[in-house]
Order: C-alpha cells, then structure tokens, then sequence
C-alpha cells in the first residue's frame, strides 16, 4: 500500500459498511486536491486503489456557500443510470452507503486519464485535444439525456431542484444579479426559466475539470448536482468554459470554437425528446448569463486575469441586452466580435 494519510472516520464508516475495509484494517490514504464540494481520497485497498468521497456541507469557497449533503444520493444514482445508457462516459461505482455520506468509484489512473482542463490550459492547443474530446463528450451527454428523459420513471427519482438552485442557480445567476442590478431582471427571469423547464435528468456541472480523457475517450465524474432538469445548462455550462478559455488563451480561440462547434453537433444529434431548435435556443441565451456568473458569482474562475474579466462582463452584458437567436450566432459573436 502506498503511504499516506490517517482516513477520515466517515470515510472509514463507509467502506465498513460497503465491506470494502474491514474493522481494524491498517490501511490509509492520499486527500484528492481540486474539489470545493467534497473531501474526496484515494485509498490503497488490499485489493487496489479506489476513490471515497464524501460531500461537505460548507464548500470551500470564499463565499458562505452551505448545501445538504443528500447530494451523493442523487450522483449514485446518476452514475448507475448513465452506465446503463452509455458505460464509457461514467467510472464504475462500487458502492454507496447512506449512513454515513460515501460513495466508492474506481480509481482512473492518471497516467491514462488525463484531467481535460489541464490538456485545454496547456497549450497549443490541437484539434483532437479540442474538437476530438468535445465532440465525443458531446455525443455521449446527449445518448445519456435521451437514454433520461422519460418523466413518468425519472422526474420523481432525481426531484433535486432545490438542491439544484443552491448549488447552481442561486451562487451562479441569482448573486451575479445582485452584482448587476441593472440585469437582475434578466438574470432572475432565466434563473426561473431553467428551474421550471424539466426535460430529463443532467448532470450540472459539465466542467472541463470534470472530464477525464481515457482510452475511450470522455469520462465525466462529479455528478453532485444531478437533478430533473433543463438539458440546455448542461450544454450551456460546458460550453461556457470553452468560451471562456478562448479569452484566456487566444492563440487557441479558433481550437476553442470548433471545439464548441463539435460538442453542440455531438450533443444534437440525440435530441428527440423536444424541439432541438427550442433547446438551442435556451443553450443560446443561458450561456451570457453563465460566463457573466464567472466572473461575478459565487465561484469566479481563477484564471482570468482583470483584463480579461473586464472582457467577459463587456461580452456577456452585451450578449444578455442584445440576446443571441442560436448557438450559432452566439458562437460567431462570441468569438468575432471586438
């Protein structure tokens, strides 16, 4: 076993309760770096490493930021529905134990898995890199939304929304509205739009943070804020980010927009469970108000600089004024425009 850690004695309870660790068992681990939400560890069982995570109740932001921690329910669940549709998109879960908040996934070796904010942040970018994973990424979200959508089965297993509003609609678009009061309208009418508009189950936080490059592509993990929900903010959400690092890096903007490009043809292609053009339309206005959220909500981005800040308030508030029809046109002013 690698050396490391005492384990936390949730963490501990968890893996008893899953008969993974046995009582007295000498074993420890390494705390996982990255998350805000979640204490998350590797552990070097006798049989091999496996991560436990366990949701905290105040994340470490620096804003007061407090969630219940029923959260990992709904991401166990969501890792179990989303490998039935499409296995290679999620790590296998090996367990979940209620009483004590933890949940047990395979380890994805990094060595293999390469984490896909760090491959867009270091540069120069290349099309496989961008277009190559966001294509897939694409394609396997939108098997899993279509494989989700049917709202007699799932809209009473994922009811989420109010855990939904605190983790995403309140810190993203309800507190950026109070940076900008004179778009709080806007903002609080598309916070409204989003909680009322239930199409299938999302995940919530399709971040590049989130997704790891593998052998088979895409795998997207940290599912704490899977709900029944509006599909367009996971897309949304996703495409945000590309957007964003197009400002931070502008040598790779061309990179970036094909990669959007690709995630939005990948993504497309499986929508049947509503009008594809209605759906675009929502991605279209939400993501302004997204990128605004950035840099003036409760989770600000660490990578842009104050110059680059400036520009995505100027973009976004420009984009919410003067609302983009298509991701298309938001797209071609996002990334032409001055």
């Amino acid at each position: 076993m690698t050396a490391g850690t005492e384990l936390p004695a949730a963490i501990r309870r968890g893996l008893n309760a899953l008969g993974l660790l046995a009582e007295g068992d000498g074993v420890s681990g390494v705390p996982l770096t990255g998350g805000v939400s979640s204490d998350i560890w590797r552990v070097d069982l006798a049989t091999g490493p496996v991560v436990a995570k366990r949701a905290l109740e105040r994340l470490r932001v620096e804003a007061t930021w407090i969630v219940p921690t029923s959260r990992t329910a709904h991401e166990a669940a969501w890792l179990r529905d989303a490998a039935r549709a499409v296995p290679a998109l999620v790590p296998r879960a090996l367990g979940y134990d209620a009483a004590s908040g933890v949940l047990v996934l395979e380890w994805l070796d990094p060595a293999r898995f390469g984490n896909w904010k760090a491959q867009l942040a270091a540069g120069p970018l290349t099309d496989d890199v961008g277009a190559g994973v966001a294509a897939a990424l694409g394609d396997r979200l939108g098997a899993v939304h279509a494989a989700m959508s049917d709202p007699v089965r799932d809209a009473a297993a994922f009811a989420a929304g109010d855990l939904f509003g605190a983790l995403r609609l309140d810190p993203y678009l309800r507190v950026t509205a109070g940076a900008h009061p004179d778009m709080a309208g806007r903002l609080d009418d598309l916070a409204e739009r989003t909680s009322a508009t239930g199409r299938t189950v999302i995940h919530g936080d399709v971040s590049p943070k989130n997704v790891l490059v593998g052998p088979d592509g895409p795998v997207l993990v940290d599912a704490e804020c899977a709900t029944w929900g509006d599909p367009a903010f996971d897309v949304a959400f996703c495409l945000n980010h590309l957007l964003l690092k197009g400002l931070w890096h502008p040598d790779d903007a061309a990179v970036l927009a094909r990669a959007a490009d690709a995630l939005v043809a990948g993504y497309r292609s499986h929508v049947a469970w509503e009008d594809p053009d209605k759906l675009d339309e929502r991605v279209a206005t939400l993501v302004p108000a997204l990128a605004l959220a950035r840099v003036d909500g409760a989770s600000p981005v660490e990578y842009l600089d104050d110059a680059q800040r400036d520009d995505v308030r100027h973009r976004a508030r420009t984009l919410l004024i003067d609302t983009p029809a298509t991701v298309a046109d938001l797209l071609t002013r996002w990334f032409h425009s001055p």
